[in-house]
């Protein structure tokens, strides 16, 4: 049976937060969508949902994310209405979503990742190596803290939140001297003004599913399903399969320093991981690789081992 395609009269409605780099990532889905099916921008609405993330009284507080309650502060209302049927797709950066699918959800969509990399942002300077002792540094992520102080232990690390043009203007201020962002919002911005440096994996493992973008539906919209297929990076789902088993295995919330990167070569995938201590003191990480249909066992593996490895009393500051 033909799918039925949205229309002017009918369209599809896109949910996302409000954010230039939701947005840009929701036209894209949008775009995407109208190519693969010969569709007019105008059979979409991309209906902007505000999220408890997106508070700015705490942004400008710059609270900690794990302080306001993880990950689920940027995707429950999108949810909500998603599960409610105001909207029919939902679009995320998957670095921000939970392992765990709330009930009559599904994400199994995937566009082709962008760059993975975090990017070193400073007016003056190229990267940390150029920090004076004592140095400033503002970030969010617990991962990117924890990895920054086990690097340069010597550096102050304060709380760093806002979009872009936030940030920037939080380091004219002379709030810190640096701060880090993901290079793949940066591309998808086309923020060629930001004084911003790639950060390779080797020496800051991303986090868990960076640089990429998920669609998520109901599980029982079998048109929007069909729709989706059209669209999904394969490649991408195969990494995030991996990365995201890593993940789940270890600790699915905001609460554990965690970074994780699969890439492929031909038949096999490569997985790099890493379990840190939030203040740097500690981290272990691990690097192996299997055939691509292996990536989430093999992610689940490679987790249970470094959680042998951590011991008992690795995890103990959770309490």
């Amino acid at each position: 049976m033909k799918t039925a395609l949205p229309t002017p009269a009918a369209p599809l409605k896109i949910g996302t937060r409000g954010s230039p780099l939701a947005l840009a990532q929701a036209h894209e889905t949008r775009d995407r969508l109208a190519v693969a099916f010969d569709l007019p921008p105008e059979a979409f609405v991309i209906v902007v949902i505000k999220t408890t993330g997106d508070d700015a009284a705490l942004i400008a507080k710059d609270t900690a994310l794990k302080t306001l309650g993880g990950k689920g502060l940027f995707t429950k209302e999108i949810e909500e209405q998603l599960r409610r049927g105001d909207i029919d797709i939902a679009v995320h950066s998957m670095k921000d979503m939970p392992v765990l699918q709330p009930a009559g959800l599904v994400l199994d969509c995937y566009l082709p990742r962008e760059d993975v990399r975090d990017a070193f942002v400073s007016p003056g300077l190229s990267g940390w190596d150029g920090l004076p002792q004592g140095a400033v540094a503002g970030t969010s992520s617990l991962r990117r803290r924890a990895q920054l102080l086990n690097r340069r232990p010597d550096l102050t690390v304060v709380e760093f939140r806002g979009n872009v043009q936030t940030r920037l203007q939080k380091l004219d201020e002379g709030i810190a001297d640096c701060t880090f962002l993901a290079m793949a919002g940066l591309n998808r911005l086309g923020r060629t003004d930001v004084p911003a440096t790639p950060i390779e994996p080797e020496q800051m493992l991303p986090a868990i599913a960076q640089g990429a973008i998920g669609i998520e539906r109901r599980s029982n919209d079998t048109r929007v399903a069909g729709m989706l297929a059209a669209i999904h990076d394969t490649p991408t789902g195969q990494r995030l399969a991996a990365e995201r088993a890593f993940l789940t295995a270890l600790d699915g919330s905001c609460e554990t320093p965690i970074a994780g990167l699969a890439e492929l070569s031909g038949g096999s995938l490569r997985l790099r991981g890493e379990v840190l201590r939030p203040d740097g003191s500690e981290a272990i990480a691990d690097d192996r690789s299997c055939p691509i249909e292996d990536g989430a066992a093999l992610g689940t593996e490679m987790a249970r081992d470094l959680l042998d490895r951590a011991g008992p009393g690795f995890f103990d500051w959770r309490r």
